[in-house]
């Protein structure tokens, strides 16, 4: 059978080559990424305490407007994911275009296979002091729905959490709003930045706002990146600061602190 459509395929193409031209510059509904960074940074905030991570995934877009799509990353396990060293996220919604406008709309779930919420590695960020006495068991994961609104290179960004923000207790209906822009400069050039702030329900002292500011050059399909990242977190691991990590080997790290990520990356 696979001999036969290859021959038919072949017979097509010469009969008629305008078609098969057509057939070949039809974009695939199913893409795929991969790409190399110096620091993993989730809306601001260090996932691999300053080491490098390698990420990829796949997307598929159906004509309809609907798509689903996997992104996956290592992360360190004292970065709120005790035991666990993957990040593993599974996607799905709708988008569709009106002229310069466009709407996107769906379901987001961050998973880390091995973890425990309950580990005694991790974030202090894993205990809300609002909650005395409150955990979570269950493997680190965080769901949640997004709506956001574009036009033209802007784009305003709505996500909200279905479940306990990535396991802290009671912190479930936290929001991350944000806002974004990619402007092409031509010859491969563009530019990007984005502000964001995370509104964490029952515990205010895990909000902060993000910053990021970066360039990208194109070169024949591989995507060079400098980005600069910056937030306002306490910055202050001798108080009480969610985002001080403790790292394995001893001592504390300051995930939020301000840092130039370089990256490499290609869609295929």
């Amino acid at each position: 059978m696979r001999k036969s459509i290859l021959s038919l395929s072949v017979a097509a193409a010469l009969l008629a080559p305008g078609l098969a031209a057509a057939q070949a510059s039809t974009p695939s509904p199913l893409t795929g990424n991969a790409t190399l960074i110096t620091d993993y940074r989730f809306r601001g905030i260090s996932q691999t305490l300053g080491k490098p991570a390698f990420q990829g995934g796949f997307d598929y877009a159906h004509a309809s407007g609907f798509y689903l799509g996997n992104w996956n990353s290592n992360v360190s396990e004292a970065a709120g994911y005790p035991g666990g060293n993957l990040e593993m996220d599974f996607y799905g919604g709708y988008r569709r275009a009106f002229g310069d406008y466009g709407l996107d709309v769906g379901l987001l779930e961050y998973y880390y296979p091995g973890s425990k919420a309950s580990g005694s590695l991790g974030a202090a960020a894993l205990t809300n002091p609002h909650s005395p006495g409150k955990t979570n068991s269950s493997n680190v994961h965080n769901t949640e729905f997004y709506l956001a609104g574009s036009w033209k290179w802007i784009t305003l960004k709505w996500s909200h959490s279905l479940t306990d923000y990535f396991m802290v207790p009671d912190t479930k209906g936290s929001n991350y709003l944000e806002a974004s822009a990619t402007y092409d400069m031509g010859n491969g050039w563009g530019v990007n930045g984005h502000a964001g702030h995370l509104s964490a329900h029952n515990f205010s002292e895990l909000g902060y706002t993000d910053y990021k500011l970066g360039v990208t050059k194109d070169l024949s399909g591989w995507v060079l990146g400098a980005t600069l990242v910056s937030t306002n977190a306490k910055h202050d691991c001798a108080a009480a600061d969610p985002y001080c990590f403790a790292k394995p080997a001893g001592g504390t790290y300051d995930a939020g602190k301000s840092t130039v990520l370089l990256s490499i990356s290609k869609t295929f």
